[in-house]
């Protein structure tokens, strides 16, 4: 059977994307005492529910070629087919400069840096990824936790950043495992505590906010003072809490601050002279490109950084000057230097960085109001981290609105799930693994399905 009718099966017997969490299984009053009138005991209920945390994983070959993710959010939906699936319509500004590069199709015009790159062979294209629908909110958080924000576990979902921070990260370390840049509204840690939260900045050439005190010009004297103050106050209520693992997450978050403040690690790699600005455009996502790459050169322990670049919702005048050609320069300049400056620091080959967008846009011809609207067929991006770059993975027809060839393995259209399985599997993670420690007792599986073979990472990428 097709790879693509096989999965179409599946998911048609099993619709585990579109179940909604409302539909989550509970512990009514009426079926606790039905099960403790079966002779369950209450105690030895509450010790099942209490029990520690086991992991059920599968043998599987991981690549385990990256020490670090940095993944890029285009958030609002860029246009598959004025990208890096390009497809020349007579809309389209001339300046766009479209040309062959290793057999692929690309604006050279508008992503000239990104096109020497490819030629050059420092990414790769998925041109066979295929959205599960077309609501922005939606599918934002669909590409960041890797199943359906609506479906059984979706809503206590962790981010994929916080899979690999409790995986990867280091407890001792100095920096956050999870770093989220400009990035607001990203995912959170789900179910998982706290101390796997994405830390949350906006970057600034002045560095990281609030990291001094104008009472106090090291961490000594006043500051001190007041610290040893309040540890004296409530540690009793922190510290081991009685009030359970929320008052501790404070407690964890006081200590991770404390070790952020008067340490020049710490100012070096969040602050940037105005030349770095100048080389990454001068734009807050390239800020987040810059400040990425310091973060890592630091190596004090984050291990996956999100950027999220808004702005791809172009459903008017996609072709006007603020439009596609700003974004596209923003996304040239910022992404451009970020790998020019990762292979100069030796820092590449470690760093995978993934790029989509939550969904594609219409194909062809532009919509009355000359822009394009929601589509399912989209783009991936990968580059580092052992990635075989300078190739498209699969294809679309002459207007990008079918996948003709999925260019994987599983014969099939990439989904969100797979990419979610690369990630892991480039960082050494089984995507396999199914925690027994969610609330709902149900088994929490880092990729959806993972039992079933359903989903998996995208070997073909590394050749």
């Amino acid at each position: 059977m097709h790879g693509q009718d096989k999965f179409d099966k599946f998911v048609e017997k099993y619709p585990h994307p579109h179940l909604h969490f409302s539909r989550r299984p509970d512990l009514s009053r009426r079926r606790f005492f039905e099960v403790a009138g079966a002779g369950v005991t209450a105690s030895f209920l509450a010790s099942r529910l209490s029990a520690a945390p086991s992991i059920i994983q599968y043998p599987v070959a991981m690549k385990n070629t990256a020490k670090n993710v940095i993944f890029i959010l285009l958030a609002g939906a860029p246009s598959h087919t004025d990208l890096f699936d390009y497809k020349q319509i007579p809309d389209q500004p001339a300046s766009f400069a479209p040309a062959i590069i290793n057999g692929a199709q690309l604006p050279t015009g508008l992503l000239p840096k990104l096109s020497a790159h490819f030629q050059a062979g420092n990414f790769a294209i998925v041109r066979s990824l295929n959205s599960w629908g077309l609501v922005h909110t939606l599918n934002q958080t669909w590409t960041q936790i890797g199943r359906n924000p609506g479906g059984v576990l979706g809503n206590i979902s962790p981010n994929i950043g916080s899979v690999v921070a409790i995986e990867k990260g280091d407890p001792k370390a100095l920096f956050p495992a999870f770093l989220a840049l400009n990035s607001g509204n990203c995912s959170g840690p789900g179910y998982f505590s706290a101390k796997y939260a994405p830390f949350k900045v906006n970057p600034s050439s002045g560095g990281l906010r609030n990291t001094t005190n104008p009472d106090d010009t090291k961490n000594t004297g006043r500051f001190a003072a007041r610290w040893n103050l309040l540890h004296n106050l409530d540690d009793s209520l922190r510290v081991n809490s009685p009030m359970g693992s929320e008052m501790e997450d404070y407690n964890t978050f006081y200590q991770s601050a404390n070790g952020l403040m008067y340490n020049p690690v710490v100012t070096k790699a969040f602050s940037f002279t105005a030349a770095e600005n100048v080389a990454y455009g001068s734009t807050s996502f390239g800020q987040a490109c810059l400040t990425a790459r310091k973060v890592l050169e630091a190596n004090q322990g984050t291990r996956f950084i999100q950027i999220t670049q808004g702005g791809w919702d172009m459903h008017v005048n996609i072709y006007q000057q603020a439009q596609m050609p700003n974004m596209g320069k923003l996304l040239d300049d910022g992404l451009g230097q970020l790998i020019t400056d990762l292979k100069a620091s030796g820092l590449y080959d470690s760093t995978m960085i993934v790029m989509a967008g939550e969904f594609g846009r219409t194909v062809g011809p532009l919509t009355a109001a000359g822009g394009r609207d929601h589509f399912p067929v989209q783009f991936a991006f990968f580059a580092g981290g052992g990635v075989q770059g300078g190739r498209a993975i699969g294809a679309t027809d002459d207007k990008g609105a079918n996948i003709v060839d999925p260019g994987w393995s599983r014969q099939r259209v990439v989904r969100p799930e797979d990419i979610e399985a690369t990630i892991y599997s480039a960082l050494g993670i089984n995507w396999t693994t199914i925690r027994q420690d969610d609330p709902l007792s149900r088994g929490y599986y880092y990729v959806p399905n993972s039992d079933t073979d359903l989903y998996g990472p995208i070997n073909e990428l590394w050749g």
